[in-house]
């Protein structure tokens, strides 16, 4: 786990490659198909050596919920095991980890009629307006929610609507948790500024990749929609106000870099609940080693596959 640039999947290529390892992305972004420079996929010679699980499992138009990963990651899970081999889950959708680690609570279908409405009102009244209802009805789901996160607030409202009941409350009563044992190895970089300086240097590299033009085929989709979870990833979500002119192309570098960093601090957060977790630095010149030797104590007798108990 780590935050977004940290280099997960640098990491995770080279303990590949040395150790028993097969790879399980956990990326909310890469299981789209076309979500490719803006996401950070990793490249195709990087995929034929190392191929990861869930990358390019669904079209950029189409749901794929926690619930899906869970089943999706649990399946894969499974199989690598029963080959002899060892899963390593590698990417930095919180959400995903948690939804793997704990369960997911039984929460109500979603209500089409009552999403449009809440749509319908806050078209009218603006997000912030019903994240103050949300922080009314559910404070701790309001508290970790952001006030402009239209896809969550109108989730969390719909469940109390739907349920009579917090969505906090439901989700805490979740503890599901998967039959294997779980090492969890987090990458925190010590320095912010190196962290601060790779985003930048990311982002720019994605612009000479040809970001925008990536962005134009997508938006040229049928059934496109800039609310889609697809569409709204950083990167992609940024570079629909610039293709449709509303910026220049140097605020469009700098909204992509800020909210990446965000993004980034939002990880961190979240990283620190995550109690359990071993940090590592993730400039470490000895990092594979140091990890690598976790992995194998670890392991213990195992010598394979993480077995599930």
């Amino acid at each position: 786990m780590g935050p977004t640039a940290s280099g997960k999947t640098a990491l995770a290529c080279e303990l590949a490659t040395h150790l028993a390892l097969d790879l399980v992305s956990v990326d909310s972004a890469l299981v789209y198909r076309g979500l490719d420079i803006g996401a950070a996929k990793p490249d195709a010679a990087t995929l034929a050596r190392h191929p990861h699980r869930l990358i390019d499992i669904r079209e950029p138009t189409q749901a794929y919920s926690a619930a899906d990963f869970r089943g999706d990651a649990l399946a894969a899970m499974r199989e690598i095991s029963a080959a002899g081999r060892v899963p390593l889950l590698v990417g930095g959708t919180g959400l995903y980890f948690r939804a793997l680690a704990q369960g997911l609570a039984r929460l109500p279908d979603a209500d089409p009629q009552l999403r449009a409405q809440l749509a319908a009102e806050a078209t009218a009244k603006g997000w912030p307006l019903l994240h103050a209802r949300l922080l009314r009805l559910d404070p701790v789901a309001g508290a970790r929610i952001g006030p402009n996160d239209a896809q969550r607030i109108q989730r969390a409202l719909e469940v109390i609507e739907l349920s009579g009941k917090p969505l906090s409350q439901l989700q805490d009563g979740a503890l599901e948790r998967p039959p294997f044992r779980i090492l969890k190895l987090a990458l925190l970089p010590a320095a912010r500024g190196l962290l601060h300086a790779r985003i930048a240097a990311r982002v720019d590299a994605m612009l000479a990749a040809g970001l925008v033009d990536e962005a134009r085929r997508l938006r040229a989709l049928p059934g496109w929609d800039a609310d889609l979870p697809a569409m709204r990833a950083v990167g992609y979500r940024q570079a629909w106000p610039y293709l449709a002119g509303a910026c220049d192309l140097a605020t469009f570098r700098e909204r992509v870099v800020f909210a990446t960093r965000q993004f980034a601090k939002r990880q961190f957060t979240w990283l620190r609940g995550e109690l359990d977790a071993r940090p590592l630095d993730p400039d470490a010149s000895a990092l594979p080693d140091h990890a690598a030797a976790i992995i194998a104590a670890f392991l213990g007798p195992c010598r394979g596959a993480v077995g599930e108990l």
